[in-house]
């Protein structure tokens, strides 16, 4: 039995997951990057039919390794 995250439970396509801002859809590519307008969360692309949308994961510094 998998668990799911109640966060994302009620959020529909098309919305923030961490808000529930409603995001326009438009021509939208998976690995896209876009701002939340109501808590200008970073969000990511995941799916687009229906647009799917994840909190995109914080850019990290490469040191040269």
């Amino acid at each position: 039995m998998q668990v799911q995250n109640p966060m994302t439970e009620s959020v529909t396509p098309n919305q923030c997951p961490l808000c529930a801002q409603p995001v326009p859809g438009g021509n939208r590519l998976v690995g896209e990057v876009l701002s939340c307008d109501g808590c200008s969360a970073e969000l990511e692309v995941v799916g687009v039919n229906p647009l799917r949308l994840e909190e995109a994961p914080e850019v990290e510094e490469d040191w040269g390794e």
